[in-house]
């Protein structure tokens, strides 16, 4: 066998092996992605309110109560900066 060609070849394996090992962890992220969704559909499947009153929230409410809370938190990143 010519150096040239083992080289080639040996270039060529690695090449293989590396693109393998990615095809391998793309699967197992795969995988690992599609049993957290699982989890978590049935969990929601499974999930009750804890109040009846849950469905009476008034979503502007809920707008402005995070708005609130966000801007505090700025004032309070600000003094602490200061």
């Amino acid at each position: 066998m010519k150096p040239i060609n083992h080289h080639q070849r040996c270039a060529a394996a690695q090449e293989f092996q590396q693109s393998l090992t990615q095809l391998e962890d793309i699967l197992q992220v795969n995988s690992t992605e599609n049993q957290v969704i699982s989890e978590i559909e049935t969990s929601n499947a499974s999930h009750k309110p804890n109040s009846k009153n849950t469905e009476n929230i008034d979503l502007a409410a809920l707008e402005d109560a995070v708005a609130d809370i966000e801007q505090y938190l700025a004032q309070k990143d600000k003094k602490q900066k200061s």
